[in-house]
């Protein structure tokens, strides 16, 4: 049976839980609202299968991966479509396709109050609110199965989430079905707490006397794409702060997993990989000029690739070369901070007095 003694060694995917048929793990949270598996062992038959289909390791599945990624940067033909998306819009023409196919997309959004969760999409509509950051790790509790249920059925299904998140699915979905699941996965700095996340929303709720509306955690349309000023409207107004951000960038309140991401690499867990594409200056210093906003988009594998291929014609498009495209996080896992530890303890006691 699965036994996480170090949380560093759990990235919180749910694959071990939605394998067990005797429903003998649940995902439980931990102060910062991290799940973690936990097993009843009445229940437990010792059969094995959650130790197999973990895939947080380094020797996840490689063997669909090409022999190095295809490089390009890409923005999306309509303007619309880059000026609400985060980046330039690849993850819109990507499962603009799937949806035109008939498939799902499945992809983070919220729930209760701007609780981060995986959903499923069918329309564009419900798919949009896959747009835009979300600097929080969201629930996957009984996802994977409802992605094995649609492939089951014969649907073409895109999966979009973080790359521990993607690998986990692949390895519970396993090869039969594969060839109908596309798998995006982003390039990740690590996720944040749920609960600092939850904590900090009641905090600003309080401190304005109203309820938030309306949130974003990188404020492109009053910003720009290089800013990192979030943003929650109110009732009467908007306001504008950089706090939540400011914990996220010096990694204090990530999962512990995260500082040991076996994915911080070129060999990514999924068919394409995308991102904000920090240095597109270096491909072409015209490309994105108008500084909205520019995809990073990694083709992994032949699938990818075909995938690619078909959704050319609502993107402009043009190869960049890997050693143009290394950001940090496609090199080695974000750096802990060193009082991440001593971060949660105080959380635990003082909550969120300390913003």
């Amino acid at each position: 049976m699965i036994q996480i003694t170090n949380k560093a060694d759990c990235c919180g995917c749910t694959a071990c839980a939605s394998v067990c048929a005797h429903k003998a793990i649940s995902m439980e949270p931990d102060a910062l609202g991290f799940l973690y598996p936990k097993v009843n062992k009445e229940k437990c038959i010792d059969c094995g299968l959650c130790e197999k289909v973990c895939a947080f390791h380094s020797n996840y599945d490689k063997t669909l991966n090409l022999q190095e990624p295809k490089v390009y940067a890409a923005r999306h033909k309509n303007m619309h479509e880059i000026e609400t998306s985060r980046s330039g819009a690849a993850f819109i023409a990507i499962s603009d396709y799937v949806l035109k196919q008939g498939g799902v997309v499945y992809g983070a959004g919220y729930t209760d109050h701007f609780r981060v969760v995986h959903k499923r999409a069918t329309t564009k509509d419900e798919r949009n609110e896959f747009k835009g950051s979300k600097y929080v790790q969201s629930d996957l509790r009984d996802i994977f199965p409802r992605v094995k249920e649609d492939l089951r059925h014969g649907l073409i299904v895109l999966f979009s989430g973080t790359p521990c998140q993607t690998a986990g699915v692949a390895s519970y979905i396993g090869k039969r079905l594969r060839e109908k699941l596309i798998l995006v996965d982003i390039v990740c700095h690590g996720v944040p707490s749920p609960y600092v996340w939850k904590d900090y929303l009641n905090y600003l709720e309080k401190k304005q006397g109203a309820k938030i509306q309306e949130v974003n955690f990188r404020d492109k349309q009053r910003f720009g794409w290089a800013s990192h000023y979030e943003s929650y409207k109110f009732p009467q107004e908007t306001k504008i702060t950089t706090n939540f951000t400011y914990l996220f960038f010096r990694h204090l309140m990530s999962r512990e997993s995260c500082g040991k991401c076996y994915y911080s690499n070129t060999i990514r867990p999924s068919d394409i990989t995308i991102g904000d594409f920090w240095g597109w200056e270096k491909t072409d210093p015209l490309f994105n000029k108008d500084n909205k906003g520019c995809s990073l988009v990694f083709i992994n594998t032949a699938q990818g690739d075909t995938i690619f291929n078909l959704v050319k014609q609502d993107l402009n498009i043009i190869p960049a070369q890997l050693n143009n495209s290394l950001q940090p996080n496609l090199q080695r896992p974000s750096d802990t901070h060193p009082k991440r530890i001593k971060f949660e303890q105080d959380y635990q006691k003082k909550d969120l007095n300390m913003f």
